[in-house]
């Protein structure tokens, strides 16, 4: 259940909308990381892009784990 929004430069940060969405603002990694085609830069962003922001936020953090502990065993056998 993500959440889709259009992302506004003027009114936007990854700190702002992590704040918003999650209650804290130190998760805006977790918002470029569902974003990828940006290269995890939030000034790369275009103005006016259709942005995914995971959530609910445990939810995330828990298929984000799941996503590292697979690409970890992988490439570290």
């Amino acid at each position: 259940s993500d959440v889709y929004l259009t992302y506004d430069k003027s009114k936007m940060r990854m700190d702002t909308l992590s704040y918003k969405y999650y209650g804290d603002p130190n998760y805006g990694w977790l918002i470029l990381q569902a974003n990828p085609e940006y290269s995890g830069f939030e000034f790369s962003i275009p103005n006016g892009v259709e942005l995914r922001v995971p959530y609910p936020l445990d939810s995330a953090l828990s298929r984000y784990e799941s996503s590292l502990n697979i690409w970890l065993n992988e490439h570290t056998e």
